[in-house]
């Protein structure tokens, strides 16, 4: 029996069996779209795809057009889209759900490596700068611009003035006229005032400074003096503590004697005002008797006469400036106390050392009193007037260094 006639026999037989069940063509054809509406809201995975040259029997299963499909029959050529029904619908295919190929599984996603970070390069060190200097040796006579370094301290000098022989063989930390501290590159720095842990200078506090000098003139304070000794790098620092504190008892000892306990600013005497005129240490008569063309004592040290005027202003960089106005050293409480440290460091008087020296090199304090005013007060000196001015001196010093608690070192008397 062919296929047409198989199929049409099953058909009416199905057909008859839902007529005698009273269940009418609208009925049959709601339930199936429901029951096929609720298969497809099922989704499940595809099977086979059909294909139209394969035969099926009942029950096998394809997929087409992303559908499932069970076969109710045999069947062969008959598309499940075209050909399908609820069960029961006498079609070669009932629909067993919407479907979808394999899901292919979302990849778990590679963590992005937290990226080493690029390290900051260390910057290459500017290299110091380069000069060429030279290792001062005592005795050689260096010329004009020339820097060297200080063995003693590892400081730079640069020669700033000559003389007949360039720097005359001088001693930079003595010498200040020839020689002015600088750098490696022979820049000048700005001297910067280093006072000791506890707040004094060698030794000598604010509190001990004025405690010595009580009455003194208001032009004469303790940071401009310390400010001053700044420019003198040796000044009392060319020795241990005691050594120190000794030059700084010395120093203040002999401006006590020359000030007046730092009450005179100008020389007390006015009738000697007009003497002090010099050229090239030949006393000459002054211009005037304006106090501004006269080179009387002025300062802590009562600095005098026009050479050392003229000298001392070399020395700090000023040229003529003093020399045309002396009364800087009477108005300008730096420059005042520089010229205290100045006379003190490089002027060697009858003693043929300066004060600075004496005390360093152990030859004791009566020589500092030789170097600043031998001829007067010390035995043998040319204008000898006796021991007692001499001795003020000694007991200043003797006072100072108790103070200080240090011993007075020998040879006080000269």
């Amino acid at each position: 029996m062919n296929r047409t006639i198989i199929n049409s026999l099953i058909i009416s037989v199905l057909g008859g069996s839902l007529a005698a069940c009273g269940g009418g063509s609208d009925n049959t054809s709601t339930g199936t779209q429901s029951s096929q509406s609720k298969m497809l809201a099922a989704t499940s995975v595809c099977n086979a795809a059909w294909n139209s040259a394969t035969v099926y029997d009942g029950g096998k299963s394809v997929s087409y057009g992303g559908i499932n499909y069970t076969a109710a029959y045999w069947t062969q050529g008959d598309n499940p889209s075209t050909n399908s029904g609820g069960a029961g619908s006498g079609k070669p295919w009932t629909v067993s759900g919407s479907c979808s190929a394999t899901p292919t599984p979302t990849p778990t996603p590679t963590p992005t490596p937290t990226p080493t970070p690029t390290p900051t390069p260390t910057p290459t060190p500017t290299p110091p700068p380069t000069c060429s200097s030279q290792t001062w040796t005592a005795g050689v006579n260096y010329s004009l611009g020339a820097v060297v370094k200080y063995p003693a301290n590892g400081n730079f000098y640069k020669v700033v003035n000559s003389g007949t022989n360039g720097s005359d063989g001088t001693d930079p930390t003595i010498s200040t006229w020839y020689w002015q501290k600088t750098t490696c590159g022979g820049t000048t720095p700005t001297p910067t005032p280093t006072p000791d842990p506890a707040g004094s200078f060698a030794g000598l506090s604010k509190a001990q400074f004025e405690a010595w000098f009580p009455g003194r003139n208001s032009f004469y304070q303790y940071a401009d003096f310390v400010a001053a000794a700044a420019y003198y790098p040796s000044f009392a620092k060319s020795g241990n503590a005691t050594l120190n504190k000794q030059e700084v008892a010395a120093f203040f000892a002999n401006l006590q004697h020359e000030s007046d306990n730092l009450r005179a600013v100008r020389e007390y005497n006015t009738a000697n005002w007009p003497l002090y005129c010099d050229v090239n240490w030949v006393r000459v008569t002054c211009k005037s008797t304006n106090m501004a063309d006269q080179y009387f004592g002025r300062g802590p040290i009562q600095i005098s006469w026009t050479s050392n005027y003229r000298s001392l202003g070399n020395a700090m960089g000023l040229g003529e400036q003093l020399v045309n106005n002396p009364e800087l050293l009477a108005t300008n409480a730096t420059i005042a106390w520089r010229s205290a440290v100045w006379y003190w460091m490089t002027q060697p008087g009858r003693a043929g050392r300066p004060a600075h020296d004496s005390m360093v090199g152990g030859y004791g304090f009566g020589q500092t009193i030789n170097a600043i005013n031998g001829n007067r007060e010390c035995a043998g000196g040319t204008e000898y007037q006796g021991p007692a001015q001499m001795q003020t001196r000694v007991n200043y010093y003797t006072t100072f260094t108790q103070n200080l608690g240090v011993p007075t070192g020998p040879n006080l008397t000269c």
